[in-house]
């Protein structure tokens, strides 16, 4: 009877549950060997590598948000470095030109014609440092390519290299002579990663590693670009129940609604929260955690280990929570620890 329901409602059976787990199990096989080289340049930071895998697994982008030295630059290079793919790093400055991020028409007298001279944004990976240092129209221009995966210049339209990951950082020490990025804009990132100072033991393995005589160790590739879109596609098979589905629309919706949650306290320190865009990539984020966990479903730890970073930037607080020190982490855990689990 059960199988007779299952064929009828065209929900999976044991059985081809079983089986794509069998197939990811295999297709996954590249994150240890990714795993393994980034721990060759990195010592800690084993977070920011995950996330970094998943937005990559996911076709998502990631903000990070950390204190200078953190390795932010040397995580993303050192992933380029693993995989094969092409790497730029784009300072931003307030002096920069959409021009300078995405390229421009030159004219050669010469020819008497105008040609294309791209940008460094036609490249793999980004690294979009210091992103709030640049003007608006920097900053759109690049949310511009990560949204449509394509860069007009002049009467043509060119699309972005696959896969195609930016990574953009952020210093939350300073404040002046900076553009902070509106919400509408950084909802458009995946996930937001804030890193904190390595461990006393991590620090010490850092000081040899970046004093030892001879040249550092530089990553093999493992991987190639075609293994990562497959891997991506494959993603998009890992099976999530409907009870998961149903637990990520509570997660968000009690950013939006939280009295409808037993959490009407948090109604006056919640000004904003997370859009549909939040659940879509709560969702996807949850099935590339479970790809690199190497299964074939989601399970609601798969979701709780994403939720706060996806959740991060799309909340936004009131001015009675600034005033009483109330952290968005301090909603997200809230709001985690009270929605019902399936």
């Amino acid at each position: 009877m059960e199988q007779t329901t299952a064929a009828t409602t065209g929900a999976p059976t044991s059985e081809s549950i079983r089986a794509l787990n069998e197939r990811i199990q295999q297709a996954s096989s590249f994150v240890d060997l990714i795993d393994h080289e980034m721990e060759k340049a990195i010592v800690g930071q084993k977070d920011m590598v995950q996330k970094l895998l998943v937005a990559l697994l996911a076709d998502g982008h990631i903000l990070l948000e950390g204190m200078p030295g953190l390795a932010k630059t040397l995580a993303i290079k050192t992933l380029s470095e693993a995989i094969d793919v092409g790497f730029s790093r784009i300072q931003f400055t307030p002096d920069l030109l959409p021009a300078d991020l995405i390229g421009t028409m030159v004219y050669s007298p010469r020819s008497e014609e105008f040609s294309v001279k791209k940008g460094p944004i036609f490249s793999n990976f980004i690294l979009a440092d210091e992103i709030n240092r640049a003007p608006a129209k920097v900053q759109s221009a690049l949310l511009e390519a990560m949204q449509e995966r394509q860069v007009t210049i002049g009467a043509q339209t060119y699309k972005l290299p696959e896969p195609f990951l930016v990574l953009a950082t952020m210093n939350p020490i300073e404040q002046e002579g900076t553009y902070p990025l509106p919400e509408a804009q950084t909802d458009r990132f995946m996930l937001k990663v804030v890193l904190d100072y390595p461990r006393k033991e991590e620090e010490k393995l850092i000081i040899r590693q970046n004093t030892r005589a001879g040249a550092a160790v530089k990553p093999q590739k493992v991987v190639g670009p075609q293994d990562i879109i497959r891997a991506r596609q494959l993603v998009r098979e890992v099976y999530m129940d409907e009870k998961i589905e149903h637990y990520i629309v509570d997660l968000v919706y009690a950013t939006r609604k939280p009295d409808q949650y037993r959490l009407g306290d948090l109604s006056s320190l919640i000004g904003f929260g997370g859009s549909p865009r939040a659940s879509i990539n709560m969702a996807l984020a949850a099935k590339a955690f479970a790809f690199t966990k190497r299964r074939g479903y989601v399970i609601p730890e798969d979701v709780r280990a994403v939720c706060p970073d996806v959740l991060r930037h799309r909340i936004g607080l009131t001015y009675e929570a600034e005033a009483e020190n109330i952290t968005v982490r301090e909603i997200i855990d809230r709001v985690l620890n009270t929605v019902e689990v399936p």
